[in-house]
């Protein structure tokens, strides 16, 4: 998936689903959405779920604490530690050229 951040999250569904032709999947209230084509899924993040200035990758992972631990072995920066969120653990890193990324996982 890739995590645009966005300032309204009604205008963004809007120019995205009408535009683009991308079908919403998953709204959470006026915090996030995942909207999808085929095998794309874009997550458009405002600012209650912002977890970075610019777009990122985010890469489902079975254990968020154990991929950090060997990211950051392999030459990545931690920039906000594993937490839960409403819907799923995650972590924000930045991958050794500077782009940031997220790791997850869905909470049970």
């Amino acid at each position: 998936m890739v995590i645009h951040p966005v300032e309204d999250l009604d205008d963004a569904i809007r120019f995205y689903t009408e535009m683009l032709g991308l079908d919403l999947r998953f709204r959470d209230g006026d915090r996030f959405a995942a909207l999808a084509k085929g095998d794309v899924t874009l997550g458009l993040a405002a600012e209650a779920e912002r977890v970075h200035d610019h777009p990122v990758v985010s890469y489902k992972v079975d254990d968020v604490d154990q991929c950090v631990a060997e990211l950051v072995a392999g030459g990545a920066s931690l920039l906000r530690a594993p937490e839960d969120g409403p819907h799923e653990r995650r972590a924000v890193l930045r991958d050794p050229a500077g782009n940031g990324l997220v790791v997850y996982h869905a909470l049970p």
